[in-house]
């Protein structure tokens, strides 16, 4: 137990026979239970974990997927154990030894002393990272922080794409653990879901740790055109649900009008480059009209985030 709450932590993992047991191994002493959840591996990651049970059956718990269904499955699957078995605080770590266990009582003391509601780790905040974290990976996931601030509301809040969060009770409770998106988008959907229901997020600074073994098939650069399409639909939910259905707010207004004039004003204003070079001239009236709509949708846009970033103030982020 940690200051009198129960601690959990769900361990996805796919592929991990090398590094798995030094993933349990180091988990810090006042966890309670260790939740791996292999997500049909096809080393020997499972046997790996068996093995450790039955030397120790006490605290780890193995659940093993019959079909792959990606980390946020995974993530899903020991999310339903420790809400069934009531834990104060679950949190969640890779397992390839990327997160320092170390880091662990600053991503939980916000969440224990009722703070806030989900603590997530940060390994943008610090120099560290850019010399330490592969630099495709970083500016990736920079990209990706920027596009999930806006798609989730929470503006105080980066490195989106961590897996090494903290969630209270209360947050397993209310959200619907069946639509987590399954794939690598899990964390940006699990941000919108939060912010829909008003939870209490905060950005907790950890260390960055790579060059250990592990092998990541991820190309931060490569999936961000389909996850920047996956975080526009997060974004419409997000609007749909938090500032029409459950409240209304007129940001709604700033962001439609937004986007129908900045799209038009751009589509029509290349257009109009595209007549000029190939055709002959354009007519000035034209070229205004698009330089109009271009420029009111950009400041109608920018008004409706300012909107949004005010109305989900936030804690903000803590340092190690």
């Amino acid at each position: 137990m940690y200051k009198g709450k129960t601690v959990a932590v769900v361990v996805p993992v796919y592929n991990e026979e090398k590094l798995i047991r030094r993933v349990i191994e180091t988990m810090p002493s006042f966890v309670d239970t260790i939740v791996v959840v292999d997500d049909c591996s096809k080393d020997n990651t499972p046997n790996v974990v068996r093995e450790y049970i039955e030397k120790k059956p006490d605290g780890v718990v193995l659940i093993e997927h019959e079909k792959n269904q990606g980390v946020g499955g995974a993530i899903a699957t020991g999310y339903k154990w420790c809400r069934y078995e009531n834990i104060d605080a679950t949190v969640v770590m890779a397992g390839d030894a990327q997160m320092d266990p170390n880091d662990l009582p600053a991503l939980l003391d916000p969440v224990v002393d009722d703070e806030v509601d989900y603590s997530k780790g940060n390994r943008l905040v610090s120099g560290d990272a850019w010399r330490t974290m592969p630099r495709v990976r970083y500016l990736g996931n920079a990209m990706l922080s920027l596009l999930t601030k806006i798609a989730s509301g929470y503006w105080h809040v980066a490195d989106s794409q961590t897996g090494y969060t903290v969630a209270n009770l209360k947050v397993l409770q209310t959200i619907n653990l069946d639509k987590i998106y399954k794939r690598y988008g899990m964390p940006n959907d699990m941000l919108v879901k939060l912010n829909v229901y008003n939870f209490r997020v905060c950005d907790v600074e950890v260390k960055p740790i790579y060059g250990i073994g592990e092998k990541s098939g991820i190309r931060p650069i490569r999936m961000i055109p389909k996850l920047a399409w996956q975080l526009f639909k997060f974004f419409m939910y997000r609007m749909v649900q938090k500032y029409i259905i459950r409240d209304f707010h007129p940001l709604v207004f700033f962001y439609l009008s937004g986007f129908v004039m900045f799209f038009s004003g751009l589509i029509f204003g290349l257009y109009l480059l595209f007549y000029r070079i190939f055709v002959g001239p354009v007519e000035a009236t034209s070229t205004i009209m698009a330089v109009f709509l271009f420029i009111t949708g950009m400041q109608s846009l920018f008004f409706a985030m300012w909107f949004d970033m005010d109305y989900n103030k936030s804690p903000s982020v803590r340092g190690r």
